[in-house]
């Protein structure tokens, strides 16, 4: 009966271990909460105000080499790529909010030290741009001796290459969901980020890219079925719009 008992523990324990090593991603930050609003700098001060391990956000290049901080390559009629920065600083967010430059969002995030960022470089129209935009990026988080916070993400396989040139010790995620864990470890990346799609297609590819040593993240999950079976895979981090939710599951 003891011995039972012993068994049933250290199992318990060994569940909650695993549960505690999956880490919260807010997706485009903690948005959905009054207030807020999708790559917001509420968003960013929101994850970090229920302690999210990290806040997600999503950058652009405009067509005079401005980077800013949004999702959507268009975005209440304006072109995030196409037109100027004069004309996309005259969005407004749904939450009142003025549409943030990398600058605001990164002078922002000095004033919240705990939070992880999560830069996530959009693909845009040409190599050349790709390339511009990671130089711009690099020496933004140099400015603000942000690099040893920030992780970068991308579809773009020639954005990630371009990152890793540049910052090695930096981690990098691709996020196309095509590329094997071997051949990510062989680019030398960090891990594979992939959607929840991606995973029930190849649900091998977690566990091989554990036994590459890489990491795991997968967005964007926000059901509670879902976010239990990905925190039972023992992924590494989960990039969801319900943050509270999940804390609560990991709980």
């Amino acid at each position: 009966m003891k011995q039972r008992f012993f068994f049933i523990a250290l199992l318990c324990l060994w569940c909650m271990g695993l549960s505690a090593q999956v880490k919260v991603v807010a997706h485009r930050g903690y948005w959905k909460i009054e207030g807020s609003a999708q790559n917001s700098l509420s968003s960013l001060i929101k994850a970090d105000s229920i302690k999210c391990f990290g806040s997600e956000f999503d950058v652009w290049l405009t067509a005079d080499s401005k980077l800013v901080v949004d999702h959507d390559k268009t975005y209440k009629g304006a072109n995030m790529e196409e037109d100027k920065l004069k004309t996309i600083r005259q969005i407004k967010l749904d939450n009142g909010e003025t549409l943030p430059t990398l600058d605001e969002y990164l002078k922002c995030a000095l004033k919240h030290p705990d939070i992880r960022l999560v830069l996530e470089m959009k693909p845009l129209s040409s190599f050349i741009r790709e390339d511009e935009a990671v130089k711009k990026i690099v020496k933004a988080l140099k400015k603000y001796k942000l690099i040893d916070r920030t992780d970068i993400i991308s579809f773009s396989i020639n954005a990630c290459l371009e990152f890793k040139k540049a910052l090695p010790d930096t981690k990098i995620y691709y996020l196309n969901g095509d590329i094997r864990p071997d051949r990510i470890k062989a680019l030398g990346f960090a891990g594979i980020d992939y959607s929840m799609s991606d995973f029930q297609k190849h649900p091998e590819w977690i566990e091989e890219a554990h036994q590459q040593g890489l990491e795991v993240n997968v967005w964007t999950v926000d059901k509670e079925e879902d976010l239990r079976y990905f925190i039972d895979q023992g992924v590494d981090y989960i990039t969801t719009n319900e943050p509270e939710l999940l804390q609560r599951l990991l709980k």
